[in-house]
């Protein structure tokens, strides 16, 4: 099939919807269709065959987008519209595959064109009004719930990336097919690279290190890993925290909430990486962190942590319980006192080295490339019937 995807977002810029956006095409031109992807005027080609990237006109005064509901998502969403309808009206497509937000501008082509709509639903919109910071708009909070439904009632399909939406989407009561599609599809550890890795940020191979992977949004709950590192250090002073990701803005601001937190010496910041360099990242790892304080939607590094065999230290809530559990990770409360604690058992508990090898097995039974290739195929033959 030909499809006209819509994404509002940077493609390719390497963070959660974009990543879960390429491994969703590479899935489909894997299974023969060819996709042109509808997105913004920022972020970086990439070479996918089958793939053809329309970008939407860039707006004065924008030049980038941040990560979840902006004030500059107003025009861009506007002239992705345009873009969308020019292609629809100029192209022949068999369906309609919109991500996001962009599910608005993709159920009014479908009923437009009269194709069948497919809506990829990462993360609930009312959620992500609380979770950036918006919780007291309590009626934009709503007008993303009326915006969400309609989307969904509109859909001849959903694709949910965690059990928390698929939770979400029968909670309201829509009569609408949908497919769970964890975000899962990723790179295999690069094993002996880490030790190259550990060379550049001036470690030795046998420095205990902490890392973490991933966006510095608050949900994230970084400020509760400084806390915790200040405990770690206590017991294991030669510990070194390592931190990949962040905008330079993010990074600077990390680099003084870590200060603060008596890191100043003791933690490594590396800012954005390129998505090839992440596995050889996870093989310099000791340990792997997660400790994020809100939200439910599963971190897309879950499944790449999960690859590595690395011990897994993460927050016991629904955001990692979905695919975490005991026997794979050292799930702990989320406070500073209980990641510091998790982090220690993962350094001095010779038992934890079994649960990075059930890791390893759920990752490559349950969550393999085959299974997220054979997931895609299940949706799109839903969509059709």
């Amino acid at each position: 099939m030909h499809i006209l995807m819509i994404a509002p977002e940077p493609f390719f810029e390497p963070r959660g919807t974009p990543f879960s956006e390429f491994h969703r095409i590479r899935a489909l031109t894997t299974l023969g269709h060819t996709v042109d992807l509808v997105t913004y005027p920022f972020g970086k080609d990439v070479d996918l065959p089958g793939l053809r990237i329309i970008r939407s006109l860039k707006p004065p005064f924008v030049s980038r987008v941040k990560i979840g509901p902006s004030w500059a998502k107003v025009p861009l969403d506007a002239l992705l519209a345009l873009t969308s309808l020019r292609m629809a009206l100029t192209r022949k497509y068999d369906v309609i595959h919109s991500h996001e937000e962009g599910g608005a501008i993709g159920i009014v082509l479908a009923g437009l064109l009269r194709k069948p709509h497919l809506y990829d639903m990462h993360s609930s919109l009312p959620q992500q009004i609380s979770n950036f910071g918006y919780g007291k708009a309590t009626w934009l909070a709503k007008g993303f719930e009326w915006v969400e439904r309609l989307m969904l009632k509109r859909s001849q399909a959903v694709i949910v990336i965690c059990q928390d939406l698929e939770d979400t989407v029968k909670a309201l009561g829509v009569n609408v097919p949908t497919v769970l599609i964890e975000n899962a599809s990723g790179t295999a550890p690069l094993l002996g690279a880490g030790l190259g890795v550990r060379r550049s940020l001036g470690l030795d191979a046998d420095t205990p290190v902490v890392l973490y992977t991933g966006t510095f949004e608050a949900y994230q709950g970084l400020d509760l890993l400084y806390g915790a590192m200040r405990h770690v250090l206590a017991t294991t002073p030669s510990a070194r925290l390592v931190m990949v990701g962040g905008d330079p803005d993010q990074v600077a601001a990390a680099r003084k909430a870590a200060a603060a937190a008596g890191l100043r010496e003791s933690a490594i910041f590396t800012g954005q990486r390129p998505a090839e360099e992440i596995p050889a990242f996870l093989d310099a790892a000791s340990v792997l962190v997660s400790p994020r304080s809100s939200g439910t939607n599963t971190p897309l590094k879950i499944y790449q942590y999960l690859r590595s065999g690395r011990p897994i230290v993460a927050t016991r809530l629904r955001t990692h319980t979905q695919v975490l559990d005991d026997d794979v990770a050292i799930l702990v409360a989320p406070t500073a006192e209980g990641l510091a604690g998790g982090i220690v058992r993962a350094f001095t508990d010779a038992t934890v080295q079994a649960l990075g090898a059930n890791a390893q097995h759920l990752a490559n039974t349950k969550y393999s490339d085959e299974a997220f290739i054979s997931k895609t195929k299940r949706v799109y033959e839903v969509l059709v019937q």
